[in-house]
């Protein structure tokens, strides 16, 4: 049996073990609460926000301002009351008074995840705030984020489109793969293939043939004496091109002697002087555009020499008949034929012809 001084030294340690737990119990408390902002031994205020749904908040969740916890939710709760009807949901907040600088009576409040499906917090944004300080008891205003929930709903109907999208897709590769349509016939059918490879093999022979001189395009390409006849013609034209820069010959002249210029200049201004005398009715040229009565002259002998050649060719008058009367010609024919005839003879004889008898009285 233990003796009395046995039994209080083992109650001693008892009790010291039982101090050093609470001891370090109580410190593990307030690191927790103090790493949340929300310290035993630091002064707090209570702010609350109202949000049309937690989106799973629950007691105890840290509360941010730019992602540095400065407090925790005290209570989540719906509240009955008509003038909340679109945010029923009551948020209690307590938040370590330190922080107070930071926030405003316009510091808005959203729900926010910690990262894609982690614990719901509430972050507060002082960033554009500039109203009075935060008061114990005020109501923060909210900030509309979607969540996860608002994610999906909004991406149902992008779902629905590319399901639309995708059954299409599936019905154009069924197709492909069915040998229908320009792209299944060009993938599955063996005539295309072999047409393609005609072409191909075309198409290398042609290579070869260039590649050989072979055909026009060939000798283009490797016949030296057409590069030779090339470069000769490239050759002339600089040498006409220098002579035509340098004045030589009738073009060079034509493009560099400036008393062509100036003949040519003084030719259209005398020219367009006579045009304009003759516009001003000076000249023949003036009066046959200007004049009426030397106007009806000329006609008038357009008109008679027109009359006088219409009597040639009906065979009227002197220069008619002679023009059309067959006798005519037929006597002045045989008149030129005897004379023609009577010089001959003469030149044949012409003593018997030409003798002159002189008599002396």
């Amino acid at each position: 049996m233990p003796s009395h001084q046995e039994v209080r030294w083992s109650q001693l340690k008892v009790g010291v073990i039982v101090l050093i737990s609470l001891t370090l119990l109580i410190t593990l408390i307030f690191l927790l609460t103090s790493a949340q902002g929300a310290s035993l031994f630091s002064k707090k205020i209570s702010a609350r926000v109202y949000f049309d749904n937690s989106a799973g908040l629950k007691e105890g969740a840290p509360v941010n301002l730019q992602g540095v916890t400065i407090g925790n939710v005290t209570a989540v709760h719906v509240v009955n009351d008509p003038a909340r009807k679109l945010t029923p949901v009551e948020v209690a907040m307590r938040i370590d008074a330190k922080y107070l600088p930071l926030l405003h009576r316009d510091t808005t409040a959203a729900l926010s995840t910690v990262g894609v499906l982690g614990d719901t917090v509430i972050d507060l944004n002082s960033q554009v705030a500039t109203g009075p300080p935060l008061q114990d008891g005020d109501i923060l205003k909210t900030l509309d984020t979607p969540n996860l929930q608002d994610v999906v709903k909004s991406s149902q109907g992008t779902i629905e489109s590319l399901n639309v999208i995708l059954a299409k897709l599936d019905r154009i590769v069924d197709t492909i793969a069915s040998g229908k349509g320009a792209v299944g016939q060009l993938i599955y059918d063996d005539s295309l293939y072999q047409r393609a490879n005609k072409a191909v093999g075309s198409l290398q022979q042609i290579s070869e043939n260039l590649n050989n001189g072979k055909g026009s395009l060939g000798k283009l390409l490797k016949d030296e004496d057409v590069y030779n006849h090339l470069n000769a013609t490239t050759a002339r034209l600089e040498h006409i091109t220098t002579e035509l820069d340098s004045g030589q010959g009738t073009a060079g002249k034509l493009l560099k002697d400036p008393t062509l210029y100036n003949n040519l200049n003084a030719t259209l201004a005398h020219a367009n002087s006579i045009l304009a005398d003759a516009d001003a009715g000076k000249g023949g040229l003036g009066l046959m555009l200007k004049d009426p009565a030397f106007a009806k002259k000329l006609d008038d002998t357009v008109s008679r020499l027109d009359n006088i050649l219409s009597g040639i060719d009906e065979g009227k008058g002197t220069a008619g008949k002679l023009v059309k009367d067959d006798a005519a010609y037929n006597n002045l024919n045989t008149l030129l034929t005897s004379s023609n005839s009577l010089v001959n003879t003469i030149r044949s004889d012409p003593k018997k012809y030409l003798t002159i008898h002189f008599r002396v009285f």
